[in-house]
């Protein structure tokens, strides 16, 4: 069966991680490097990695390693100041929080690059205008002002006690800290944007 006909049938492709470190693509029965792994991601190919011995799901160790190996080859795409942070949410409060944040903001940018390039396309190639990043932008802090109230234990309730105090700076001290990365962000793109005129 083909690498497109398992996707089709929903399944995703299994590679094997044998002891040697060789990873094995199942599917298409040839082993495979991190880089190929990397190819199949960027082709839209769901793919899952357990270790060939034990069964267990090493995918996401996979998947980290081939940020570093993309990380190290110069292909630098998070910036130190961002991992710093990443880092610095865990263990913290926050920590339960942020993947769905992450996810949901990189799918909402995903798609607002979609509709930039169908845009782009439609105005014949038209450099892409400052109001149409600064949209997204408002649109990815709208999105993160609705998740975050999605979780009302993360502010402070009126009225609390005074012993709960050091709580409330440490959850308003997280929330800052994400609202001045989403403002690092907006100014990213806001040099984007005019740098694409």
């Amino acid at each position: 069966m083909r690498v497109a006909d398992k996707q089709t049938a929903g399944e995703p492709v299994l590679i094997k991680k044998y002891a040697n470190r060789r990873l094995y693509n199942t599917a298409s029965s040839t082993y495979v490097t991190l880089e190929d792994l990397a190819r199949m991601v960027r082709d839209g190919v769901e793919f899952t990695v357990q270790d060939a011995k034990t069964g267990e799901d090493l995918t996401r160790q996979i998947l980290t390693q081939i940020i570093f190996e993309e990380e190290s080859r110069g292909e630098a795409l998070l910036p130190v100041q961002f991992l710093r942070r990443l880092i610095g949410f865990y263990g913290g409060q926050m920590q339960g929080v942020l993947p769905s944040y992450l996810e949901m903001s990189l799918d909402a940018f995903g798609k607002q690059q979609e509709q930039l390039r169908s845009q782009w396309s439609q105005a014949l190639g038209a450099a892409p205008g400052g109001n149409l990043m600064q949209e997204a932008v408002r649109q990815n802090m709208t999105m993160f002002e609705q998740a975050m109230r999605m979780w009302p234990s993360f502010y402070g309730a009126a009225g609390q006690a005074q012993a709960a105090e050091p709580e409330v700076s440490s959850r308003d001290d997280a929330l800052e800290a994400m609202r001045r990365q989403m403002d690092e962000m907006r100014a990213q793109l806001d040099r984007l944007a005019q740098t694409g005129r």
